[in-house]
């Protein structure tokens, strides 16, 4: 990967646990990528709090996936018997294979390997473009490469936000849309638009179906907007774990003050049937702003 470092743009250097990570440096901004999972684990512009969290306490391990930052869930969405949940792309070892950078911008692209033992799925070419600048762009596009065969796959960019305190925390762009809620044991279970903006006080995982607009995460102690815009995704899923959901070892509870997830996909209803020849491209623009 060393032929792909930018001086002054793009190193690599050892990361937690051993992993490679990539270090990226703009004119406005600094983000981490590992390409394990091909996975963002920090980004943050010049003189403001970091726009992403990631865990204290996530494993950095091959075969294990990083908790929290940017995972890519791919070819699907949750869990699936005998199968990694939310999908193999978040564990993968993504190659590196292309580099760029202009005087605001840089641009990485990865590239999703054949997977052993998922030969049904080998037929998919993935590619994952990362452009980092005043604001943070993610691309995640699928090629049907098959001849005769129509691939059913699910996406989302699984992005978990950094917040002062939760409890001063509320989203908007939702609340016009209904959604399957599955915190508490709601199976999801249908409820309809609540017509307010969402403020986590328990529990929340929730899937907005149909929702293509953008959302904002409005954070009144940082006094910032995060702002989620989103092409070619219908499905929202907004997720804090509170202290009630059973999690693994690698989250602490008391760490749901401080994050959030607005994640941007397709999932489950609005799962895509790729025909062969046919592509899918979903792009996620962050930006945030002062209030």
């Amino acid at each position: 990967m060393q032929q792909h470092e930018i001086p002054g743009r793009i190193r690599f250097a050892g990361g937690n646990s051993g992993l490679t990570k990539v270090a990226v440096t703009t004119k406005t901004s600094m983000a981490e990528i590992y390409p394990h999972g091909a996975h963002i684990t920090a980004f943050q512009k010049n003189g403001e709090p970091p726009l992403i969290f990631v865990s204290r306490k996530s494993y950095f391990a091959s075969g294990k996936a990083i908790r929290g930052g940017v995972p890519v869930i791919f070819p699907w969405f949750g869990n699936r018997a005998g199968e990694p949940s939310h999908g193999f792309a978040r564990t993968a070892e993504w190659q590196l294979v292309k580099t760029s950078a202009n005087d605001g911008a840089v641009t990485l692209q990865f590239a999703l390997p054949a997977i052993s033992g998922q030969s049904a799925w080998n037929s998919l070419r993935t590619e994952f473009v990362v452009t980092v600048a005043e604001t943070l762009t993610m691309e995640l596009t699928t090629t049907n490469e098959s001849c005769d065969t129509t691939l059913e796959i699910e996406n989302c960019l699984h992005t978990y936000f950094h917040a002062a305190d939760i409890n001063a925390v509320f989203i908007s762009g939702l609340e016009k849309s209904p959604f399957d809620d599955f915190a508490f044991g709601a199976n999801g279970m249908r409820r309809p638009s609540e017509n307010s903006t969402l403020r986590i006080a328990r529990e929340t995982n929730r899937v907005y179906f149909d929702s293509p607009q953008t959302v904002e995460v409005h954070d009144e102690k940082l006094k910032r907007t995060i702002r989620v815009e989103k092409f070619n995704s219908n499905s929202t899923v907004v997720w804090n774990p509170w202290t009630t959901q059973k999690l693994p070892d690698d989250f602490d509870p008391a760490e749901h003050r401080h994050m959030v997830c607005v994640e941007s996909g397709n999932v489950k209803q609005n799962k895509i049937s790729l025909a062969p020849g046919k592509i899918s491209a979903l792009k996620v623009v962050l930006s945030s702003r002062a209030i």
